[in-house]
């Protein structure tokens, strides 16, 4: 056993998974069990299908050796499903960072060209804009039968960063690469 000083194990921490695999393996039906089981938390969960695959997303709480525990586990739970799992413990450093910015939600619609979601994503990037979530999907426009794409960004806004003439500057650039884009903040 490992030499470790007793509040050491009360600490809490969290792994972030993500988890890729046939749809057709409940790979979340093993998965959540063995976070009961290893006496983790979930803080955070999305699934979703992509295709003939499923992903699913989660952030996990528990104290060192919970999370060790799990971390066991959920490589025993890959080799058995034959699933791509891949972990990764987050610093908190970033949150006292988050705490400043100001969120806003963003959702834009276009035709559906290659580069639609990069280009929307560097310009904000190029802005020091972190982006929280990003969600997409192509589909038949109603009565063009002309392929449109559509996103929902989440991202947080730094303060030093003027908001009137981020939106203008933001609404300039949709013009440009024809893009219907509504920019609103998040009401905490």
């Amino acid at each position: 056993m490992l030499n470790c000083p007793k509040n050491f194990l009360k600490i809490t921490m969290q792994l972030a998974i993500t988890v890729l695999g046939s749809h057709q393996i409940n790979f979340i039906g093993e998965i959540l069990p063995a976070v009961r089981d290893c006496n983790c938390t979930i803080l955070e969960i999305r699934s979703s299908r992509l295709g003939v695959s499923a992903a699913a997303y989660l952030l996990v709480q528990g104290n060192w050796n919970q999370i060790a525990k799990f971390e066991h586990t959920l490589e025993n739970i890959q080799k058995r499903l034959e699933i791509k799992v891949h972990c990764l413990r987050p610093e908190s450093k970033d949150k006292d960072k988050a705490k400043e910015c100001v969120p806003y939600s963003l959702e834009t619609i276009s035709l559906d060209k290659d580069s639609v979601v990069e280009s929307i994503a560097s310009f904000l990037l190029d802005r020091d804009i972190d982006i929280e979530e990003i969600t997409g999907s192509s589909y038949q426009a109603p009565y063009i039968q002309t392929p449109v794409f559509s996103t929902k960004f989440v991202i947080l806004i730094p303060p030093q960063l003027h908001l009137l003439s981020l939106r203008e500057e933001f609404l300039d650039f949709c013009d440009q690469l024809n893009i219907d884009a509504i920019l609103e903040p998040i009401k905490r």
